[in-house]
């Protein structure tokens, strides 16, 4: 017996690490795409003008010692050891970071966060210790939920992050195309280069985001090989000039030249920062693509492949550089002076690839954290395009492609160099390791109760790197660094005021919303006449009546005999599970069948279509009926005024199911413990009818069975979706800006985003739009 348990655990561990290495394989061609093809245009852009190339072999030498450490401290360092840890439930990026500090310090954004969300399984605190009453962590926790203005400091932080990330997705693929394009410069004349060098480009971003909509699954195969053959070319290219031009320029690793270069050229080396900071391009989707790998997969595959084959290509073209001292022509720093002429071809062809891929990597980050963010009310609704059912979070966003594509050959045509792409791309990158790690320093507190100090130390050794870096990059504003800046602008002007507008409106929604003692005053006909069918009334609101509920009913002079009103909403995790995805309780008293159904979804989260999402509403109202006197998963309210709210999971995760079977097939003996509940009228023409399997109970009473008949007939009578249409303005007397943010910015993006996602798969004959005027 102890051998075989020996045998099972050797097998588990085994096929565990085939699962690590598996996906270690995978990330090299979707998390390093970019940072592997930082080679051909670091040396190009660090000595575009700064520095010179002397004889003594300072400058180069200085620059390896400079792109060693960078890469050394930045991805290596701060987040394979550091910043990796710090993931919101296996997901990574900008705002799990923002999610971590909400959930643990209540300074969330969201307006309808419920007591209840806290009993999520992925909103658990981190089990790394609670933080003592007298603690740093403590008076900063009590510090930011007292001051809004710190609240929403932290929201622009995490915005801004955002909004450099989308200016990465333009900027990374103009340069990447642009410089791998480059490599033509060498086999035709300069007249001839420059007639096809943006033309070329252009038609491969053009290709490259023509072909989004086909999903990475679809050509994913190939990302991984591309990246491991063209690491393996510059690797091996770097070994080759290595022995063959300096052997000995692996003493220039030393920090000795870095300093020397910084003494030596001064102001020329503090702005050939903004050159060498492209070295660590790509660095965040370390952390931001965590959600599809593992942490030890991406640490297994930085270590092990990317960074010795990043440094050997450096070191290559360094000892290339130190024997060749010729600056006539404008290609003499580029990658490709340094490869064998044989080999020219053959690698531009690689380059070209592997560019591609880089870029597609950024691309579908950009439609990632756009889904965030819309899912947490900071960025107008958009199409979101899920391109593979196997692989989550692969999805196509076609409005923001065709956005991204426009501004990205606008950009290569405009700049037409490397230099200004260098410097806009610089200036994206480096803002987002920033912020990176001022919300970083505030995890380590917050959410890790670690000592104060080595927070501080944490900023002031990467926070200091990375403001030197920054300050190189700003420095050349009008040499292209003004671009990501006024994209990012644009962008959080948008999203601010998206996420203003929102909140106002809810805010207007709490103070209008109906009393329960209106509600009881009408009585269970809810004086008007009870149709058949089920209402969905869709409401932001947690707790309380609706003011489109009171306006329906004023105008109307009918409703349906069972109503739910039905607020859909984001929470501050990744995921939702299925058994924790409903909370339902009722409105008013039982005989009014009114029922209260919140609908909880992560950030992260798909949403599921509107047949499919119909039936886990019902059957998870239908699970309540029959739980309710039991009082199994109740959870309070934090309103207190509605019933308890009891936690229901979607039809598989509990014993009461719902199907669908064709009218010839429903008399068929189904199994003996289960019971269905039908009802007794039959639509002739109707092709196929619902039911619900109960499992026979002592518990369940004849009042219980007669509101699941209820709703069972009602359901038969159809779906109906009521749902707002509120059209916002300013109060009277409002600033000027107030009046341009509600009247003008918001009320365009409102008319111009995608109604919400279960929305737009209802068909029209099923759906009631209100129109509303909200003055806020």
């Amino acid at each position: 017996m102890d051998l075989e348990g020996r045998t099972c655990r050797y097998s588990a561990k085994r096929e565990s690490w085939r699962t690590v290495l598996t996906l270690a394989y995978q990330s090299l061609g979707v998390v390093y795409g970019d940072l592997s093809i930082s080679p051909l245009y670091v040396f190009r852009s660090t000595f575009a003008e700064d520095i010179k190339h002397t004889e003594s072999n300072d400058e180069v030498f200085g620059v390896l010692s400079l792109v060693f450490w960078t890469i050394t401290l930045v991805p290596l360092v701060k987040y394979v050891f550091v910043v990796l840890k710090a993931d919101d439930n296996g997901e990574g990026g900008t705002f799990a970071l923002y999610s971590l500090l909400c959930r643990h310090a209540r300074v969330s954004s969201l307006p309808n966060c419920q007591v209840a969300d806290e009993e999520l399984s992925e909103y658990k605190k981190d089990s790394r210790g609670a933080a003592s009453e007298k603690s740093f962590a403590l008076r900063l926790k009590t510090t930011f939920e007292k001051h809004k203005v710190l609240q929403r400091v932290l929201l622009v932080l995490a915005l801004i992050g955002t909004c450099m990330v989308i200016g990465d997705g333009i900027l990374t693929p103009a340069i990447s195309v642009f410089s791998a394009v480059s490599g033509l410069e060498l086999s035709m004349s300069k007249e001839t280069h420059a007639y096809v060098e943006v033309p070329a480009s252009c038609i491969i971003l053009i290709g490259l985001f023509a072909l989004q909509h086909y999903g990475t699954h679809r050509v994913g195969f190939l990302f991984a090989p591309v990246i491991i053959v063209w690491l393996f070319c510059i690797s091996t290219i770097g070994i080759y000039n290595i022995f063959h031009w300096n052997p000995h320029v692996y003493k220039a690793l030393s920090p000795y030249y870095a300093i020397q270069l910084l003494r030596k050229t001064q102001k020329g080396g503090w702005m050939a920062l903004g050159g060498i900071l492209l070295c660590i391009t790509g660095s965040e989707a370390m952390f931001a693509d965590l959600g599809h790998f593992s942490q030890l997969s991406i640490k297994i595959a930085f270590t092990s492949v990317v960074y010795p084959s990043l440094i050997l290509a450096y070191m290559g073209q360094a000892a290339y550089l130190s024997k060749h001292h010729d600056v006539e022509q404008d290609y003499h720093f580029g990658f490709y002076v340094s490869v064998p002429e044989k080999l020219r071809w053959p690698v531009l062809v690689i380059a070209i690839l592997a560019a591609v891929v880089g870029s597609q990597a950024i691309i579908t980050g950009t439609f990632s954290i756009i889904k965030q963010c819309s899912a947490l009310s900071c960025f107008p609704r958009v199409k979101v395009i899920h391109t593979s059912s196997k692989i989550h979070g692969q999805i196509y966003i076609p409005e923001i492609n065709w956005l991204l594509m426009i501004l990205c050959l606008a950009v290569t045509i405009c700049f037409r160099d490397t230099k200004r792409l260098g410097n806009a791309s610089g200036l994206a990158v480096i803002t987002v390791m920033l912020v990176t790690t001022c919300l970083m320093s505030l995890v380590i507190v917050l959410c890790w109760h670690q000592n104060v100090l080595l927070a501080l130390g944490f900023v002031f050794i990467f926070g200091s790197v990375e403001a030197l870096f920054f300050s190189a990059s700003l420095i050349k504003f009008l040499q292209g660094a003004w671009v990501p800046i006024a994209l990012a602008l644009v962008f959080l002007t948008f999203m601010y005021v998206w996420h203003y507008g929102t909140l106002k409106k809810y805010e207007y929604d709490v103070q209008n919303k109906v009393s329960i003692n209106w509600l009881l005053g009408l009585g269970p006909s809810i004086g008007i006449v009870r149709v058949r069918g089920v209402g969905l009334i869709h409401t932001e609101l947690v707790s309380g009546i609706p003011v489109i509920f009171s306006h329906f009913v004023t105008n109307l002079p009918a409703f349906h005999e069972v109503l739910v009103f039905l607020c859909i909403k984001h929470v501050p995790v990744p995921h939702v599970r299925p058994d924790e995805r409903f909370l339902v309780g009722r409105v008013g008293p039982k005989e009014f069948r009114l029922y209260r159904c919140i609908v909880r979804y992560g950030y992260r989260d798909v949403h599921k279509d509107d047949v499919e999402f119909e039936n886990d509403l019902l059957c998870s109202i239908a699970e309540f009926i029959r739980t309710e006197k039991t009082g199994l998963n109740s959870s309070n309210d934090e309103s207190g005024k509605d019933d308890r709210m009891a936690v229901v999971g979607t039809c598989s995760t509990h014993s009461l199911l719902m199907s669908e079977d064709n009218v010839e097939n429903v008399d068929k003996a189904g199994p003996s413990e289960l019971k269905e509940i039908k009802s007794p009228k039959v639509i002739k023409h109707q092709k196929k009818r619902v039911r619900f399997l109960v499992p026979e109970s002592p518990k369940m009473d004849t009042g219980a069975m007669e509101e699941l008949e209820e709703v069972m007939e009602a359901r038969e009578g159809g779906v109906a979706y009521i749902i707002g249409q509120t059209h916002m303005r300013a109060k009277p007397g409002s600033s000027m800006v107030k009046k341009i943010a509600i009247d003008l910015v918001y009320e365009f993006l409102r008319r111009n985003s995608r109604a919400p996602s279960f929305v737009t798969g209802v068909p029209h004959a099923s759906s009631l739009e209100v129109g509303m005027m909200y003055q806020v």
